[in-house]
């Protein structure tokens, strides 16, 4: 089968299309063909084997899983020994971040982490909402119309779904992007924009009541400032000395009752089925900037690292 190999890490020249065997599911694995495959932010830091807890997870000198890609969509083709969820033929989607595999024509997936696809939804708009709708849901749980809310990096998949679940619970939604996105995230419903070239929102002197940070750079104190009496911020991403930072120097501001650390995602079969529902309701519409081959992985990676990406790219094999 063809597959987009990753050696060592490195950038997108460490990738190469290849001729790989296909897989064989162990006992509690299904294989798909591979229909679509979601771009994510992940796949760029397990490229690059940074930050460090991407080497922790996916091999500290090297990968242990030399092919990419996480969001996976695929017909079910073959059963492990132990699988019975799923029939041959089965369409079933899911994020396999912890084993990635997706930038291939075949797959082996965990039974356990897929769900079948609801019918309304096309291979490619399910590709986008596994990873970045799990982040979308989980960061805006409990926002109410009494709610301001700052999102960092909102031109990403996981942002603009998060807008789409702020804007939609009543909340006053402030973004932050590169000067590309601002009047792209206007038109998608945002109430202020930053350009954060341009301005730091923790130094605007501003407070928000929830920060959502998709790639925290700012220590507990700097964030602190910016966070209104009872708020609360969430950082997804980031270096480990700053996520660690926030997570430790954070306990500092409960007297003040402000909550600083980093946002826990559950992912796996439950999310990804809560997010397929939002998105076949209408409460999340990811926007797919561009659905291209496996030949395009490398320039796909470089363009996500560099958050040059509108929303999300699929990858069809």
């Amino acid at each position: 089968m063809k597959a987009i190999v990753q050696d060592s890490y490195g950038g997108p020249e460490n990738l190469r299309l290849a001729d790989v065997p296909i897989p064989e599911p162990d006992a509690s694995q299904i294989r798909v063909k591979v229909l679509a495959c979601g771009v994510n932010l992940s796949d760029w830091e397990y490229l690059v084997g940074a930050p460090l807890y991407a080497r922790l997870v996916g091999g500290f000198f090297r990968p242990k899983n030399p092919i990419l890609g996480s969001d996976i969509v695929g017909i079910v083709d073959k059963l492990g020994a132990g699988a019975s969820d799923f029939q041959i033929g089965d369409r079933v989607m899911g994020d396999l971040v912890m084993v990635r595999g997706g930038f291939a024509e075949f797959a082996c997936v965990a039974e356990a982490e897929m769900i079948k696809v609801p019918e309304g939804l096309s291979d490619d708009i399910a590709a986008c909402l596994p990873q970045a709708g799990g982040i979308a849901l989980t960061g805006t749980e409990g926002l109410s119309p009494d709610d301001t809310l700052l999102i960092n990096g909102a031109g990403g998949g996981s942002g603009t779904m998060a807008l789409q679940l702020a804007k939609a619970a009543g909340a006053h939604v402030t973004v932050v992007d590169n000067a590309g996105k601002i009047a792209w995230l206007k038109e998608l419903g945002a109430d202020e924009i930053i350009d954060y070239r341009v301005q730091d929102f923790a130094r605007s002197g501003r407070k928000w009541t929830r920060i959502l940070d998709m790639v925290a750079t700012r220590g507990p104190f700097r964030i602190a400032g910016c966070l209104a009496p009872g708020g609360v911020y969430r950082a997804l991403g980031g270096p480990v000395s700053v996520l660690l930072s926030l997570v430790l120097g954070g306990r500092l501001f409960r007297p003040a009752k402000k909550s600083i650390g980093m946002l826990l995602v559950p992912s796996g079969r439950d999310l990804t089925q809560r997010v397929a529902q939002a998105a076949v309701d209408g409460k999340i519409a990811p926007h797919l900037e561009a659905v291209l081959p496996l030949s395009s992985v490398p320039d796909a990676l470089r363009r996500t690292g560099l958050g040059e990406v509108k929303g999300k790219i699929v990858i069809k094999p």
